[in-house]
């Protein structure tokens, strides 16, 4: 299958959430490519309308290839829990509330698990959808997932989101604890990263 590959040395990052820059902006570090975010450029937040991650991740994209006149990366992610049929699932950042507290957000997940019982059990995995778009409506989708068990109470303080109550399979710490460059070479933004620098980065 053939992929449009990234040829522009420029990239917005499709986001206003600076963990999630950061995360990004690591991952493209040595490519010669120079990341702005939505943010910096002074982008409005489009309406996240999708019922999908990949629905959002395309319309964030294009909002801001559209706007900039630049090649936009945006990523739509969340955590999947299965004893709650996938929730908070696209829905993640919402139940941090208005002022984006995931302190607020884990300790509704937890409620959530605690009211299925102990027999529902603690799996649950993270899910990101990246969308690369250009302005001219062209654009290419990669998706990522990690798999893992949840903890209670959460535990450290690196990373950003869901990720100090996370602990991936394999290992006895969480995202929150976890070095945050070994974090990048195996998260679900890594993997789906993964596959659009071989697609889009690297060539055919």
């Amino acid at each position: 299958m053939s992929h449009r590959p990234l040829t522009d040395n420029r990239l917005v990052v499709a986001s206003h959430n600076p963990g999630k820059v950061r995360e990004i902006a690591d991952l493209v570090t040595g490519r010669g490519i120079d990341v702005v975010s939505a943010g910096d450029l002074g982008l409005p937040e489009p309406e996240e309308t999708g019922t999908t991650f990949r629905a959002n991740a395309e319309l964030k994209a294009h909002a801001a290839a559209q706007a900039s006149g630049l090649p936009a990366l945006a990523d739509d992610s969340g955590l999947a829990v299965d004893a709650l049929n996938g929730d908070p699932g696209i829905y993640s950042a919402r139940w941090a509330g208005p002022e984006k507290d995931f302190n607020e957000a884990m300790r509704k997940v937890e409620d959530a698990m605690a009211a299925k019982g102990a027999d529902a059990g603690r799996r649950a995995h993270f899910v990101c959808v990246l969308c690369l778009a250009w302005p001219d409506g062209e654009a290419e989708v990669f998706e990522g997932k990690v798999f893992g068990t949840l903890v209670w109470p959460p535990r450290g303080d690196k990373g950003f989101g869901y990720d100090p109550m996370f602990v991936p399979d394999g290992y006895d710490v969480t995202f929150g604890e976890m070095d945050q460059s070994h974090k990048h070479t195996i998260s679900h933004r890594a993997r789906a990263f993964a596959l659009l620098v071989e697609a889009c980065l690297d060539g055919d």
